[in-house]
């Protein structure tokens, strides 16, 4: 492809005075141009969700990923394979960025280091790359020579290979085996890769490492737990994961550390099995590293710590998730709150649903400074379990996490009701992320409206809202409609001026 046809180096007509503008009309520009990277990225999700179970099928198989690019594209992959080892406790060969020019580039530009393909073929196979390896190539025009060679050279030693470039129709699209093509636009400075397209790429890398690490076990939840304390601060930080997770306390987090060899993992399963440390190690050996998979197989321990004196409310929506423990009698004192993301099994599904609701558990007894056990009763008012199948899914949940010696799960708006009504009977009305009413009788008789979904309902929820906002400044903009003062406060949050809405 010829450079005078990449739409990279093509004029950004947004920034055609850009010498013009003043320092903050210069940083609006940008913050505006940077805020539709995001959905750029966003129509390449499913390619980067493929690479992403490719990069963790061949490190599985003791495979590598490895970056190869030129210039800014080289300095991004080697920054994120740098940053693996520090997060993910990856060996530092795992995952290895090469950029034209060598280590001299990093600092400094060397200028024709990417011009030249066999010098890409040469670094590849210096690394004696196989079959088991991913190669992946950074290019934001898709034609740099260097790249292009390093990924002729992958090929031919049977390696997978993928691409992330921001230029449709490039060379290096029809020479790898997975193309992720983010088309960002023109840059405010012309032929500026460093800018949008650098973001892009980012964003992009942090997606591919980030991904392949979790499904290779290296997180639970949202936590770094392939994490071995060999000194000072990994202490601190492995006994603070411990501490989320189980919810003991400092001193008996440690203990269980020092038990488990200082291994976050070990530690872990121990706790939430009743494994010994040998036999936590061999099955997390047997399911690739993975706790969740590990405790799911085999279970919580036999004789858990039981809290028969505090119970637990739990209220979960579309945007977060809260955990209340509190003392079992009239006017019991909150002892912890713990609040984690969505647990709308409808929304969300129900993986995420049910890791929601047990990290807010976590976080609850944590706050509490108390081990996590069952305690007498727990009350769960959810959105989205409406359906009896959804609801049956949490009830097998707590009674498999051993939550509570009785487990009431409904929907959330059940919670107002005990919570806003003298008997527990009359009508709530919930609007946030969704909305719904729910009313209950005397008698025990109840019925519902609404909770369709933002599709088909939800009416008076934020999401509907927002959409009849949007509704009625689009109407203004076509005459059909008055104009709103929600106008100027939409186009200033979106980056469009009101003269160029109203022309």
């Amino acid at each position: 492809m010829d450079i005078d046809h990449l739409i990279t180096e093509s004029r950004n007509r947004a920034a055609l005075h850009l010498d013009e503008l003043s320092s903050l009309q210069i940083v609006q520009l940008m913050n505006h141009e940077d805020s539709q990277v995001a959905t750029a990225v966003d129509t390449q999700l499913e390619a980067i969700a493929k690479a992403i179970d490719v990069i963790a099928d061949r490190l599985r198989k003791n495979g590598r990923l490895i970056y190869v690019g030129a210039g800014t594209s080289g300095r991004l992959g080697v920054l994120d394979a740098a940053e693996c080892p520090p997060t993910f406790q990856s060996h530092p060969d795992q995952v290895v960025g090469v950029i034209a020019g060598g280590k001299d580039a990093l600092v400094r530009a060397i200028e024709g280091a990417e011009d030249h393909p066999e010098s890409g073929e040469r670094d590849v196979q210096s690394l004696n790359v196989g079959p088991h390896d991913v190669v992946v190539g950074i290019t934001s025009s898709g034609r740099t020579p260097y790249v292009l060679g390093a990924i002729n050279a992958a090929r031919k030693a049977g390696a997978f290979t993928s691409a992330i470039v921001c230029n449709r129709g490039s060379d290096l699209e029809p020479a790898v085996d997975l193309p992720i093509v983010v088309e960002v636009g023109p840059e405010i400075v012309n032929g500026s890769t460093r800018l949008k397209a650098g973001t892009a790429t980012k964003l992009v890398l942090n997606m591919l490492s980030t991904g392949a690490m979790v499904l290779l076990g290296k997180t639970f939840g949202d936590l770094m737990v392939d994490l071995k304390a060999t000194n000072e601060k990994l202490r601190a930080r492995a006994n603070r994961i411990v501490r989320i997770i189980t919810g003991l306390d400092a001193r008996r987090a440690a203990e269980l550390l020092q038990n488990s060899n200082g291994e976050v993992k070990t530690a872990i399963v121990v706790h939430l099995s009743g494994l010994t440390p040998e036999e936590a190690r061999e099955k997390l050996r047997a399911a690739d590293g993975s706790v969740r998979r590990v405790v799911a197989a085999v279970g919580p321990p036999a004789t858990p710590i039981y809290w028969p004196y505090l119970v637990l409310g739990i209220d979960g929506g579309g945007s977060h998730t809260v955990a209340i423990l509190a003392e079992r009698r009239p006017g019991g004192a909150i002892l912890g709150k713990g609040i984690s993301g969505p647990s709308n099994i409808q929304a969300v599904g129900s993986e995420r649903a049910l890791l929601s609701l047990e990290d807010a558990v976590a976080r609850a007894f944590a706050a509490a400074k108390k081990a996590r056990g069952p305690v007498a009763a727990a009350a769960l008012g959810l959105a989205g379990v409406d359906h009896h199948d959804a609801a049956d899914i949490v009830r097998k949940w707590a009674h498999q996490y051993r939550l509570a010696d009785s487990a009431q799960v409904g929907n959330d708006a059940t919670l107002l009701l005990a919570a806003g009504t003298p008997d527990g009977w009359g009508v709530a009305v919930i609007a946030g992320t969704g909305s719904i009413a729910f009313a209950r009788d005397r008698e025990g008789n109840f019925d519902r409206s609404g909770g369709w979904g933002y599709l088909l309902g939800d009416e008076g929820s934020a999401y509907a809202l927002a959409l009849g906002a949007v509704k009625a400044v689009a109407r203004h903009a076509d005459a059909c409609g008055p104009e709103t003062v929600l106008t100027r406060k939409l186009l200033s949050q979106i980056g469009i001026q009101l003269t160029a809405f109203q022309a």
